[in-house]
């Protein structure tokens, strides 16, 4: 290499042949532009994912479909990306990182198409998959990028900048979702992402890196991503469809025995082959170990409390869907402000310390909200929505930098899959979990209620007064009685349902909270 172009290439990179062609090509400020690039994809992707959480609500109303079956719009969409996040390692290796930024948009965009013009549920719940199998590509690659491009004592800075971009996508999406469903419908959450997603494909092209000419080509581990799929798809079916046939239910437990049997095969698979999709051996480095379990937390806790929230919001407390945006809309952007603060402290000092302050402040946003109910004030969710929000900036930019730090360049790729894939089946395994949960704490608390509530002087003084209003307007005694039982009925279910979600934060609260003793095995050597 000649002294120009190491002029070029600043001082402590450790980055593949391609990207250091890159930094030949377009100078030191290539870093800006990768960065760039990648923020804005990300951001696409991530509005397209977020966005749809104030949706569901009136989606449910459009197609007159259950809770359980609007719920795989998000879970499809995680459980899809969680598969192809696997599979980055191996499309960087074989296809490299522009060509499959620029399919993948590609497919993202005509799949966001397809959503937005969807006859049915069922063609929205399939193309919102296809946009998560596009998307998952994405943010391995994206992380791996903004990795490479930063000297070693500015990674974390530099996930904190590159945090800024994209966390501003879901601080805006439901804001911005809930402006278009109330002024058009719920459609347009899908048409706002395309301006974006292809002014990304031609910036892809030009500055993400090729392929590098040198590198492996591994095999393409069909097998593996065969049981993978088998897998996620049975779990995620036997844990939403639990409630409508029972657990004991054969359908239920053929669906649960058949997700174990394929994570036992996959795992076996895995250790046998030499082009795995999922490297094992990752495993075997304890810091690795520890930031991969509180990854599986932060993605359970971050989809399950963004699932949660709106509909708390939407159906109990009936704000609309514009309302319960700008509710999120303050931590949001709190969040992408304490992104690049974070990345600097992080960079100066031990990264499991705001990794646990970060956990114990989301942890308490949660828990402090089994006092919520309908009169909750909505200055007060904001506050605490806030406090959880900047309690993950804390955690992200540490936590990507200390997963990745303790690997070799070699194993980059296939640590920033696992790290992201991590993270996605966490997120789709808390909406599905969160979503169970609440459900059947809600026909529990209902059945409850119905017994105690049979017998208060209150309630049945509440019911002489209803029917001596109804009787006075001349209706029929058996309307009286109809109309008054489906107005307790109603009572019951709201407060039962107020009760359940009450539940489902705390639930979320007490796992943040453990997830600080992996995170204390995290310590980072600083020189």
């Amino acid at each position: 290499m000649t002294a120009a172009n190491q002029s070029r290439i600043p001082d402590g990179i450790e980055a593949s042949p391609a990207i250091i062609e890159m930094f030949e090509i377009y100078g030191r400020n290539y870093r800006w532009f990768a960065v760039l690039t990648v923020m804005l994809t990300m951001f696409s992707t991530l509005l397209s994912s977020t966005i749809i959480s104030v949706a569901i609500p009136e989606i449910m109303g459009s197609f007159g479909v259950t809770q359980n079956e609007a719920q795989w719009l998000s879970t499809g969409f995680l459980a899809a990306g969680t598969i192809t996040m696997l599979l980055s390692s191996w499309a960087v290796n074989v296809l490299g990182m522009r060509i499959i930024f620029a399919l993948s948009m590609t497919i993202f965009l005509v799949a966001t198409i397809i959503g937005g013009i969807a006859p049915s549920i069922e063609v929205l719940i399939i193309a919102r998959t296809v946009q998560g199998a596009a998307s998952g590509f994405i943010m391995p690659i994206a992380m791996l990028i903004n990795y490479q491009v930063f000297p070693a004592q500015n990674r974390g800075m530099a996930m904190g900048i590159f945090g800024v971009g994209v966390m501003l996508a879901p601080a805006l999406g439901p804001t911005l979702g809930g402006y278009l469903i109330d002024a058009y419908n719920w459609r347009y959450v899908f048409f706002v992402g395309i301006p974006l997603s292809l002014l990304s494909i031609p910036m892809a092209m030009m500055f993400m890196p090729n392929r590098d000419p040198q590198g492996p080509t591994p095999a393409f581990d069909w097998i593996g991503t065969l049981l993978m799929s088998i897998f996620l798809v049975a779990l995620l079916t036997g844990l939403s469809d639990s409630l409508e046939y029972g657990w004991a239910s054969d359908y239920i437990v053929t669906c649960l025995a058949c997700a174990f049997i394929t994570g036992v095969l996959f795992i076996w698979w895995e250790l046998q082959i030499d082009d795995p999709m999922l490297d094992l051996s990752l495993f075997t480095n304890l810091r690795f170990v520890a930031a991969a379990i509180v990854t599986v937390v932060i993605g359970a806790g971050l989809f399950a409390s963004t699932y949660l929230l709106p509909l708390f919001l939407q159906i109990l407390q009936g704000v609309p869907a514009l309302d319960s945006g700008l509710m999120m809309l303050p931590a949001g952007i709190a969040m992408a402000l304490m992104f690049p603060v974070a990345g600097y402290i992080s960079d100066r000092t031990q990264p499991r310390n705001l990794i646990i302050l970060g956990l114990i402040c989301f942890g308490f946003s949660c828990f402090v909200l089994r006092d919520i109910n309908i009169d909750t004030p909505f200055i007060q969710l904001i506050y605490w929505f806030i406090l959880g929000r900047v309690g993950l900036a804390l955690i992200f930019p540490c936590l990507n930098a200390a997963s990745l730090d303790s690997l070799p360049l070699s194993q980059l790729s296939q640590g920033s899959g696992a790290v992201n894939f991590l993270r996605q089946l966490g997120g789709a395994f808390g909406v599905n979990a969160v979503a169970i949960f609440v459900s059947s704490r809600t026909s529990l608390y209902s059945d409850e209620l119905a017994v105690s509530q049979s017998f208060t002087s209150n309630t049945l003084e509440m019911i002489v007064t209803l029917r001596e209003l109804l009787a006075s307007y001349g209706l029929p005694a058996l309307y009286e009685q109809a109309t008054t039982g489906s107005f307790l009925a109603r009572i019951i279910y709201n407060q039962a349902s107020v009760l359940a979600f009450r539940d489902g934060f705390m639930a979320i609260g007490v796992v943040f909270f453990l997830a600080v003793v992996p995170a204390w095995f995290m310590k980072v050597a600083r020189p």
